[in-house]
């Protein structure tokens, strides 16, 4: 279970009071993720109701982080990309930041 990258398209519309669509920009972001396996087991057991012991583990987060990212491909309404301060949007995203086992449910 390890933190790798992996690329995502993030897409954003804009839109204004009436909501009719401003503009829409979009980027491919290179993000955290985690990825990979865990030890589990499934052995018999006389001491549970369903006669087995159960520890299942699962690749998970152990914490996020906030990041701004810039999105540069910007189009208005009619398809035409955008220059000048309209040619770029800022969103904000969370990812992870470490990765573990942990004990599937928790």
């Amino acid at each position: 279970c390890e933190t790798l990258p992996s690329t995502i398209h993030i897409t954003q519309d804009e839109h204004d009071d009436s909501g009719r669509m401003i503009r829409q920009c979009e980027e491919d972001v290179v993000v955290s993720k985690c990825e990979g396996s865990c030890q589990s087991k499934v052995q018999p057991s006389v001491n549970t109701l369903s006669g087995f012991y159960k520890d299942c583990r699962c690749c998970r987060e152990t914490s996020l982080r906030q990041r701004e990212v810039v999105l540069t491909r910007c189009y208005d309404a009619d398809g035409l990309q955008l220059a000048g301060p309209r040619s770029a949007m800022k969103v904000s995203l969370r990812e992870p930041a470490d990765c573990t086992c942990y004990k599937c449910g928790d």
